[in-house]
């Protein structure tokens, strides 16, 4: 919007306001669709930061610059005005290019934004070079390198999300536990396919269930229970000796 104005204001701008106009419509739908869909708390932010800069700062420098200044001053202080903002459009990324360095993936920087962005600062660079406009060509120099540098940062760490993905799958060979099955007797043991995720509950919880069962092995006969047959022995085995002190 601040563009266009300047565009109406400075004259012999077809280009800007052509470009402006499109540029006002599209993000304009884009508002709304926000604004339809966005949660509450995200629509009630965006509905006061729209009021309070599109609506309530235009307006106020739009009477400003109509009543106190005319003719070239309008046209250099408008022309500030719209670097300052243009300038802080393109630092906006800057937030998305620490986070990129900060956990070393490009997911929320997309490398046709950063291309198309860093294509249109040239054009316009041009443009405001030969039209010797510096409040043209100059924001677009900041929009060229801020661009190239998020290009660059996309070049580093392209491969970086792929990595750390890799080393997080899981292996192909599915794991298996041995479980040892013991009923005082010979033990047997078996595999037993499991899930990976279990794969660290089934070691904690086998620990205890493996050093009961050696205990087992190691000491077979102390959990053998006697038949009546081998208790019947027992006792004849008794008297036998009874019998024998008696007779001495």
């Amino acid at each position: 919007m601040l563009w266009f104005y300047y565009a109406l204001v400075k004259q012999n701008a077809f280009l800007l306001i052509t470009i402006n106009c499109f540029g006002c419509v599209i993000e304009t739908i884009y508002i709304i669709l926000f604004i339809t869909y966005a949660p509450k708390g995200s629509r009630n932010s965006t509905v006061k930061l729209f009021v309070s800069m599109n609506v309530g700062a235009f307006s106020l420098i739009l009477l400003l610059t109509h009543f106190l200044a005319t003719g070239s001053t309008r046209i250099l202080i408008l022309g500030w005005i719209c670097v300052a903002f243009s300038v802080s459009v393109f630092a906006a990324p800057l937030s998305i290019v620490a986070r990129v360095i900060r956990t070393k993936s490009v997911e929320f920087m997309p490398f046709n934004l950063s291309f198309f962005l860093t294509l249109s600062a040239i054009m316009w660079f041009a443009y405001g070079l030969f039209q010797k406009d510096i409040c043209v060509a100059l924001p677009n120099i900041v929009g060229f390198l801020l661009g190239l540098t998020q290009m660059l940062l996309y070049v580093i760490y392209k491969n970086a999300n792929k990595v750390i993905i890799e080393e997080k799958k899981l292996p192909e060979a599915q794991l298996k536990s041995i479980v040892v099955l013991s009923n005082l007797g010979a033990s047997e043991v078996y595999p037993v396919d499991i899930h990976p995720d279990d794969a660290d509950a089934n070691d904690v919880n086998q620990g205890p269930k493996e050093n009961h069962q050696e205990t087992d092995q190691r000491n077979p006969k102390s959990l053998e229970v006697p038949s009546g047959l081998q208790l019947q022995q027992h006792n004849d085995n008794n008297n036998t000796d009874d019998g024998c002190a008696v007779a001495v």
